[in-house]
C-alpha cells in the first residue's frame, strides 16, 4: 500500500518542488520538537520532580548544541544542505521516541542533548536551505509558508496529544512515541522520493562573520536571550503557578498554532508590503507590553492570552532573517544561517540556568528582564533602513554612502 501511495504520488512530478520538500519537512519537524515541548513541564515536574533550578539548566543544555550550529558548517564540505536536514531531523525524532524510557534528571539532561543537536542542525539547514534556493525579494514569504507548514503540523501533533492524554490516558512513554513515529516517517519518505535542493549560488564552507552584518548579529543575540525567557519560562509559569494539566497545555498550544495557521503566511505578505524595520519595531514594541504582562497577571486566562499573544508577535522575526537575507552576499547565506544560529544562542548557555536561580526568588524579576531585552531590541530595530541592501545596511552605512555621493 505504501509503495502504491508514493508511485501515485511520484506521477505527480509537479509536486516533488524544492518548496514542497522543505514545508513537508516543515509540517514533519513539530511532530517530534512541539510535542517534546508540550510534555516536558508536566513530564519533569511529575515524574522527574523538577524544580525551577533543574528545568533551567535542562533549558541550557538544552540550547548548547545551538551555540554549536556553525559546527554543521563543516559538514557541508561532504553533504548538501537539504539532506543534512534530513538527516537531522530523523535523529531529533528518534531521541523524542526514546526520552520517556529514561525518567531521570540523567536521562532527561542525555537525551535533551541528542535530541537539541537534531533540532538546531534542521532549523539551520532548513532556513540556508530557503535563503541559498529563493530570492532575496521571496524570503520572507517562503519563511511565513514555512512557518505556516509547521504550525500545521503542530495543531495535528497537539490534536493527537489532547486525545491521548486526556481520553486514552496513555503513559509518557507511548506519547513520545506516537510523537516521533510521525516525523520519522516523514522525513524518511522525503529523503527517498524527493530530488536535493541545490543552491543556486556556490556556497562559502567556512565560518563567516563580516563587520557590516553587525546590526544582524545584534538583532540575533537580543532575539535568542529575549527568546529563552519565553520559552523556558513562559510554560513552566503556566504548570507551576496555575496548575495547567498536560490536556492543559496541549489545548493553548493548539490554539497558539491554529492561529499562526492563519498569522504566518500573512506575515510574511506584511513585511514584504510594510518593510523589515516597521514590522520589527512592531514586534519588539509588542513583546514590552507581553513580557510586563506576565508580571502583572493574575489569572489563568491572561496569562493563556498573553502566551498566544507572544507567538503572533514572534512570527515577525521573519523580519529579521529577510533583512539578513536583502543584506548579504548570496555565497554567503548557508555558512551565515549556520553562524546566526550560534549567535542566537549565546545567551542560551548563560540565560536558563541563572535566571532558573533567580526564579527560585521572584518569578517577575525574570519576566521585566525579559522586557529589558525586548527594549534593547525595539532601539536596535530603528536602525534598520527602509530600503536594507548591499552597502545600505544600516542608517549609518546609508548616511555614509549619501556623504560619499555629495562629495
Amino acid at each position: 500500500m505504501v509503495v502504491s501511495m508514493t508511485t501515485a504520488l511520484a506521477s505527480h512530478n509537479n509536486w516533488f518542488t524544492p518548496e514542497n520538500r522543505i514545508r513537508l519537512l516543515a509540517f514533519a519537524m513539530p511532530f517530534s520538537f512541539y510535542g517534546w515541548m508540550a510534555l516536558l513541564n508536566n513530564f519533569a515536574i511529575e515524574v522527574v520532580d523538577f524544580s525551577g533550578r533543574e528545568i533551567g539548566i535542562l533549558q541550557t543544555l538544552r540550547e548548547a548544541p545551538g551555540f554549536l550550529s556553525f559546527t554543521a558548517i563543516f559538514l557541508l564540505l561532504f553533504i548538501r544542505e537539504s539532506r543534512l536536514a534530513v538527516m537531522s531531523i530523523i535523529l531529533l525524532a528518534v531521541m523524542v521516541g526514546v526520552t520517556g524510557f529514561f525518567p531521570s534528571v540523567i536521562g532527561l539532561y542525555t537525551t535533551t542533548v541528542l535530541m537539541s543537536i537534531g533540532f538546531h542542525y534542521f532549523e539551520a539547514m532548513q532556513l540556508a536551505t530557503i535563503w541559498s534556493s529563493f530570492k532575496g525579494s521571496q524570503s520572507a514569504r517562503k519563511l511565513g509558508r514555512q512557518i505556516g507548514a509547521k504550525s500545521l503540523g503542530a495543531v495535528c501533533v497537539l490534536s493527537l496529544l489532547w486525545l491521548a492524554s486526556e481520553h486514552l490516558r496513555l503513559d509518557y512513554k507511548y506519547l513520545y512515541i506516537m510523537c516521533a513515529s510521525v516525523t520519522l516517517l516523514i522525513a524518511i519518505f522525503v529523503l527517498y522520493n524527493f530530488p536535493e535542493v541545490d543552491a543556486t549560488v556556490k556556497q562559502n564552507k567556512k565560518p563567516i562573520l563580516r563587520k557590516r552584518y553587525w546590526l544582524y548579529y545584534a538583532l540575533t543575540l537580543m532575539s535568542g536571550a529575549r527568546r529563552q525567557i519565553f520559552v523556558v519560562f513562559a510554560g513552566f509559569l503556566m504548570v507551576e503557578r496555575f496548575g495547567y494539566r498536560v490536556p492543559d497545555v496541549a489545548l493553548l498550544f493548539l490554539v497558539n498554532n491554529l492561529l499562526q495557521i492563519w498569522f504566518a503566511p500573512y506575515a510574511g505578505r506584511l513585511i514584504e508590503r510594510w518593510g523589515e524595520r516597521n514590522a520589527l519595531i512592531l514586534e519588539y514594541g509588542g513583546l514590552i507590553f507581553v513580557f510586563l504582562g506576565y508580571v502583572m497577571v493574575e489569572s489563568s486566562r491572561v496569562a493563556g492570552a498573553l502566551y498566544l499573544l507572544d507567538h503572533i508577535f514572534f512570527s515577525l522575526t521573519i523580519a529579521m532573517n529577510s533583512y539578513f537575507h536583502r543584506i548579504a552576499r548570496p555565497s554567503d547565506v548557508s555558512a551565515s544561517a549556520a553562524v546566526g544560529f550560534s549567535i542566537n544562542h549565546i545567551a542560551a548557555i548563560v540565560l536558563p540556568a541563572t535566571l532558573g536561580f533567580v526564579w527560585l526568588v521572584s518569578p517577575d524579576i525574570v519576566f521585566m528582564f525579559g522586557a529589558m531585552l525586548a527594549f534593547i531590541s525595539l532601539l536596535l530595530s530603528f536602525l534598520i533602513p527602509k530600503n536594507p541592501q548591499q552597502g545600505c545596511e544600516t542608517l549609518f552605512s546609508k548616511f555614509r554612502l549619501k556623504t560619499l555621493v555629495k562629495s
